[in-house]
């Protein structure tokens, strides 16, 4: 068991027949949480109804909220989700929000500071307040894990930077390689290579890439591991990238060869992916019939 904290948004996905609590850092710490580890989360809510409820299923979950911190002046965050016909989700993200203004103290510093492992997104990084508390974080994590979340209109490269060479380990999708290694002036394309290039650039010793229904590269101790993907039929693709992150994550600082780590990844976000919202209950039972059926 590890002791793990994830630092960002979170906030309520507001699907066009429903709304679920979400939020690329909480999907991750749910994910973890399920998989038996302790599980920190630092964000911030508004004081309405909306946090309340976050709050109270935060609490639920098992997670340590300790670090939820309360704002009196900005609403809990909500993301607008359009989905195509094929399950593929596109976002409105409402800002500012409470989770834009993340504050640094003498509790969130303690937390990070006693974790193994630190995990942060980039949408975070928006807002000036979020972006130093994440900043300063940084310096006092002993184990940091990067996951990109391109949402357009919020990022640069000068942040993306900062947080890249900050990281241990970066998670990407395709896109989202090719698009950073572009504005990097990367000349190749190939995802292999593009990879060598962001590892070197950043000097990062793992980073993963995910491909969507065609699986996952992972690039570990100067050695690719592959998972060509699972089939499922989509129903949503709200949160299957977090549950993969979480996964791996969790077999990787438990030491799990790499293989069989990206492989039980793979199987959980495609899972995931055939349910609806991004925290579906899936058991080790459920991945295990899912992947030698």
């Amino acid at each position: 068991m590890k002791n793990l904290v994830c630092f960002g948004e979170v906030l309520w996905d507001v699907f066009p027949t429903h709304k679920k609590i979400g939020g690329a850092p909480l999907n991750v710490a749910l994910r973890l949480k399920s998989l038996e580890n302790n599980v920190s989360i630092i964000s911030r809510i508004g004081t309405d109804r909306k946090g309340d409820k976050i709050e109270a299923y935060i609490i639920e979950q098992g997670l340590n909220a300790e670090n939820l911190q309360v704002d009196e002046r900005l609403k809990t965050g909500k993301v607008k989700v359009m989905l195509n016909q094929k399950g593929s989700a596109s976002y409105d993200i409402k800002f500012p929000r409470a989770w834009d203004n993340i504050q640094l103290n003498e509790n969130t510093k303690n937390t990070t500071q006693a974790a193994d492992a630190f995990i942060y997104g980039s949408l975070v990084a928006r807002d000036d307040t979020s972006r130093h508390t994440l900043y300063a974080l940084l310096k006092l994590a002993k184990y940091k894990i990067f996951d990109v979340n391109l949402r357009e209109p919020y990022y640069t490269i000068e942040v993306l930077n900062h947080l890249m060479k900050a990281a241990d380990f970066i998670k990407f999708n395709d896109d989202e390689i090719f698009e950073i290694g572009e504005m990097l002036d990367s000349r190749t394309h190939s995802l292999e290579q593009n990879i060598k290039f962001i590892a070197e650039h950043t000097n990062t010793k793992t980073i993963c890439v995910t491909k969507g229904r065609h699986g996952a590269i992972l690039y570990c101790n100067d050695t690719y591991y592959y998972n060509s993907g699972y089939q499922i039929e989509v129903v949503d693709t709200v949160g299957a990238g977090d549950s993969f992150l979480a996964s791996l994550i969790n077999d990787l600082l438990k030491k799990t060869d790499p293989q069989k780590a990206i492989d039980f990844a793979c199987a959980v976000g495609a899972l995931v992916a055939g349910s609806e919202g991004a925290n579906p209950k899936i058991s080790r039972e459920d991945i295990h019939k899912f992947m030698y059926p």
